[in-house]
């Protein structure tokens, strides 16, 4: 597979190797490419959560709650 980069791209890597904060452009690429993987990662989760948000905002809205002193109650029943 053959990359074109944009000539900013292109100087920002030659800056990092030059620089000695990586060794080569494959070291440099493999980095990006597991930030890029956490970076969707964190998005995915995002989206998660706020759509869980979103369903406990609707609960809310709609009277379906649990008194939380009666939940920690049961629970130390439990124990």
């Amino acid at each position: 597979m053959q990359i074109a980069l944009k000539p900013e791209q292109e100087k920002f890597i030659l800056e990092k190797l030059q620089e000695g904060k990586y060794q080569s452009v494959d070291e440099l690429l493999t980095l990006a490419f597991q930030l890029l993987e956490e970076h969707d990662y964190k998005k995915q989760k995002l989206i998660e959560l706020r759509e869980k948000i979103s369903e406990g905002t609707q609960q809310i809205r709609q009277g379906n709650v649990v008194d939380g002193e009666m939940v920690f109650k049961q629970l130390k029943r439990f124990n």
